[in-house]
């Protein structure tokens, strides 16, 4: 018997073997878990999304409340910002 013969033999037996059965088990049942907390996660993300995205909507809505309520405060606060960032980009 070769040596390749002897070791894959020696495998087949290790492989079969109640150890290899409980481990092989073991590998399943981690992968499965692994799968599991991947779908969890997946749905936590896709709720935080959801919960960011209805908040950035919702802060939208209220500027576009504020610059209808008070549009010469807005104008003022654009032409100070336009200012400011033009001083500090004519700075090289």
């Amino acid at each position: 018997m070769s040596q390749s013969n002897q070791a894959n033999q020696a495998y087949r037996q290790a492989a079969n073997s109640p150890a290899g059965r409980q481990a092989a088990q073991t590998a399943k049942n981690v992968g499965d878990d692994v799968n599991d907390l991947a779908g969890e996660m997946s749905d936590m993300a896709a709720k935080q999304y959801a919960r960011a995205e209805a908040y950035a909507v919702d802060s939208i809505d209220q500027a576009g409340s504020a610059i209808k309520a008070n549009p010469w405060i807005a104008v003022g606060i654009a032409v100070g910002l336009g200012f400011l960032f033009g001083a500090l980009s004519g700075r090289r």
